[in-house]
């Protein structure tokens, strides 16, 4: 089954409006980009937004900017290479211009497609094949995915990514059939309910916590 093919299985259209990309004036401690789900109008979705809301109330301390990765997210699931490469020149960017920056990746259904393209093994996948440069993999600090295509064609991020895979956090909503063998379809516009959003935030908390540990 192609990566297209699989994003399209239950994918949500939603009325979710986000609010536009955060604009800081200095370098932020943490920042989010991340790439929505199919279907949701520009911003981060509502996946995104859960998890941001979420992190941002482990962080109270830490001034955490939301970077949305510009790119169509609509049924034409090979423009996920568009996205891509937006999301790979801004982990460039802030890499460049705000060094001390903990980055974080994420992404939801068609945007978790997005986050394994720039993620993956050197040699690329669906005409994408410069992933983010293993020179800046320091930057960024934790990955984390919703209901992923990529387990469809068998690894889970965790697995396929050389360098990031011990970085990630790749969860799947129950049964639903983009990211398992399962069939509920519902599951898959759930992620919000799930509680999933709140792991994953404890989860890239610790890999910051990780990072900030003296060797």
């Amino acid at each position: 089954m192609c990566l297209s093919a699989v994003i399209a299985v239950g994918a949500p259209i939603t009325v979710w409006s986000a609010a536009p990309t955060s604009a800081l004036p200095s370098c932020p401690g943490v920042e989010v980009v991340f790439a929505r789900g199919t279907g949701e109008p520009p911003g981060i979705g509502r996946v995104g937004k859960a998890f941001v809301d979420s992190l941002r109330t482990r962080l109270s301390d830490e001034q955490v900017a939301v970077d949305a990765v510009d790119y169509p997210a609509t049924r034409d699931f090979m423009k996920a290479v568009d996205g891509a490469m937006d999301a790979r020149a801004r982990v460039e960017a802030t890499a460049a211009s705000c060094p001390n920056t903990k980055i974080v990746l994420g992404g939801y259904s068609q945007g978790a497609a997005v986050v394994d393209l720039i993620t993956g093994p050197e040699g690329g996948a669906f005409g994408f094949v410069r992933p983010v440069p293993a020179n800046i993999a320091d930057h960024v600090a934790a990955v984390a995915v919703f209901g992923n295509p990529l387990y469809r064609l068998g690894p889970s991020l965790t697995d396929w990514s050389p360098v990031y895979g011990v970085k990630a956090i790749d969860l799947c909503n129950g049964a639903d059939p983009v990211c398992s063998n399962g069939s509920d379809v519902s599951a898959h516009s759930l992620y919000v309910e799930s509680g999933l959003p709140d792991q994953a935030a404890e989860f890239v908390v610790d890999r910051l916590q990780a990072t900030n540990s003296p060797a």
